[in-house]
């Protein structure tokens, strides 16, 4: 094994909020190695980066936990491999990912399992210092489910959190070619237009909590509307509206981003709307690090999606945008200090307050994790 090492500077980093650039000194370690499995250890363990404002807190609003995917389980020790690999990760949010449901019992409660688990694993990472704490629960419920199925669900969500359950993701996303993506989307057509869901979001935000969602660039219309049709209730869009680059959209990925580029503009004047700032490295975007030989420095995430980070951060403005790792789905494609090196990157020229927003304030508001 050849180790190459070079000190670099990050490529000119043009604000579009400042119109101003800036560079940062970054050593960057890379291994040549034989080929390895994308997303292993060692695969993504060829690019190492020198950690960039390494005291700054971090919360993590949008993470998984499960056991046997993509070829492993990603549990409280593997997380907390990736929280504490040099960036100052104090609390994160696990979101619903159909895991750890119960095997038996009435079919709508089945979600319970997570929250369940979950939930242990938090009491777990609360009790264990200097370590990332799960702050926050975002549990699954069907939310076409009449009443009193859907109320009871919530409330037996909210007990078995302890104190940690925040909202629901019911993702609403679909595509005509599910056989296209690597992760297809889990949800029935125009499930955004359904009149028990909307009803469903009403019960949700009337309750206090939070939705969130993940959806494709083509669902983006229905979900502007959705947002107007239910403004009682405080949403959160995951992975900027899912821009594909698979499949029919491999060779329009211009087209889309315009069209996505207004889409963004439009939502912004949701109030009731807020959004998560990661994602992108998911294989179906199309960028397709996991199939490259090394995962990517965080010059090069920059190089190819920050114009997608500038944009949400101009149109919604800091205080309702939130970085997030989405690991570890986007492990698949890049390692979580580079990632967040590259957050970093991005926001070198913004104010301490815009910084803060959008590494700890939003999160911590939307989905009240203050101590």
């Amino acid at each position: 094994m050849q180790t190459a090492y070079y000190t670099g500077r990050a490529s000119g980093i043009h604000s579009a909020r400042s119109g101003s650039k800036t560079a940062c000194s970054t050593l960057v370690r890379y291994h040549a190695m034989a080929y390895q499995t994308p997303g292993s250890n060692d695969w993504l363990d060829q690019v190492i980066e020198e950690i960039i404002d390494p005291e700054r807190p971090i919360i993590d609003p949008h993470h998984h936990l499960w056991e046997k995917r993509f070829g492993s389980d990603y549990l409280l020790e593997e997380l907390w491999s990736d929280t504490g690999s040099g960036h100052n990760v104090v609390k994160t949010v696990f979101m619903e990912c159909r895991a750890f449901y119960l095997r038996e019992g009435p079919e709508h409660l089945r979600p319970l399992g997570e929250t369940r688990c979950v939930s242990e694993l938090a009491s777990t990472s609360a009790a264990t210092p200097d370590r990332a704490t799960i702050a926050g629960i975002i549990g699954h419920a069907d939310l076409r489910l009449e009443e009193p199925k859907l109320t009871e669900l919530l409330e037996l969500h909210q007990t078995a959190c302890n104190g940690k359950f925040r909202g629901i993701r019911h993702a609403g996303a679909y595509d005509d070619r599910p056989e296209d993506l690597l992760i297809p989307g889990p949800a029935p057509k125009d499930l955004y237009r359904n009149p028990a869901f909307r009803e469903g979001l009403r019960t949700l935000g009337g309750l206090g909590f939070t939705y969130d969602t993940w959806h494709y660039h083509h669902q983006n219309s229905d979900f502007i509307e959705l947002a107007q049709e239910v403004p009682e209730c405080l949403l959160v869009l995951d992975h900027f509206g899912s821009p594909l680059g698979e499949g029919v959209y491999r060779d329009h990925r211009e087209e889309i981003y315009q069209s996505w580029k207004e889409d963004m503009q439009r939502l912004a004047r949701m109030p009731n709307v807020y959004v998560k700032l990661g994602g992108l490295a998911m294989p179906d975007n199309g960028f397709r690090w996991h199939q490259a030989q090394m995962p990517p420095s965080s010059d090069e995430i920059i190089s190819k999606q920050e114009q997608y980070y500038l944009h949400m951060i101009d149109s919604f403005g800091p205080e309702r945008c939130m970085f997030e790792s989405n690991f570890p789905v986007d492990r698949l494609s890049v390692s979580y200090h580079v990632l967040y090196n590259a957050f970093k990157k991005m926001t070198l020229s913004f104010s301490e307050d815009e910084k803060h927003a959008l590494f700890f304030g939003t999160a911590t508001n939307v989905y009240s994790l203050a101590d």
